[in-house]
């Protein structure tokens, strides 16, 4: 039941992310805040905060940055422009990294094993 829950959960945020970003009529994506996160960054939310509402923490420069004392599930939304990813990694530093997140786009994930998140270029 709790994974029906979590998926019906990611689905509504999913949803209501590509309707608050949007997309003009020249196919270019409209940046802005996305629950709590601003445009441009990559942010992480309290465990269980769900749904995403107030971030933890905001990242802004490309490269890794280490994680401490994250355990349990967490929302990482990524609201960088331009393409740009950011990975979850198990490994300080960015190594090992585990799980892809492409630019406008959110996981709810356990970090219990994680230990880095990586901002990448395009």
């Amino acid at each position: 039941m709790r994974r029906i829950t979590r998926a019906l959960t990611a689905v509504a945020i999913t949803a209501a992310a590509l309707t608050t970003t949007g997309i003009t009529s020249a196919g270019a994506a409209v940046t802005g805040d996305w629950a709590g996160c601003p445009s441009g960054a990559v942010c992480l939310y309290p465990q269980d905060q769900n749904p995403a509402s107030s971030p933890s923490a905001v990242y802004w420069s490309y490269g890794a940055h280490n994680l401490s004392g994250q355990y349990g599930n967490h929302w990482v939304l990524n609201n960088q422009t331009g393409g740009a990813h950011a990975h979850l990694c198990r490994n300080s530093g960015g190594g090992n990294c585990v799980y892809d997140i492409p630019a406008q786009n959110g996981v709810y994930y356990d970090l219990g094993p994680i230990n880095s998140i990586t901002l990448d270029r395009p």
